[in-house]
């Protein structure tokens, strides 16, 4: 490989919009995201699976007690 032609690799800050900071590699110098693995809903635990959500049919007859 040609060493002229390749980016430069940094040890990347990454910082969260939650305040969750935590390094990586990267071709930038630092990273800002909306969401990590410490606030993301599917990591979190909050997200609300298909499952048990209930389909449409099923809101409405509880809903209307049919």
């Amino acid at each position: 490989m040609k060493e002229a032609i390749q980016p430069k690799y940094f040890q990347a800050k990454v910082k969260c919009a939650c305040g969750n900071e935590f390094v990586t590699g990267s071709t930038k110098e630092k990273i800002n995201v909306e969401v990590c693995s410490k606030c993301h809903p599917f990591y979190t635990g909050s997200q609300k699976l298909l499952l048990e959500a209930g389909g449409r049919v099923e809101k409405f007859k509880k809903k209307y007690n049919r």
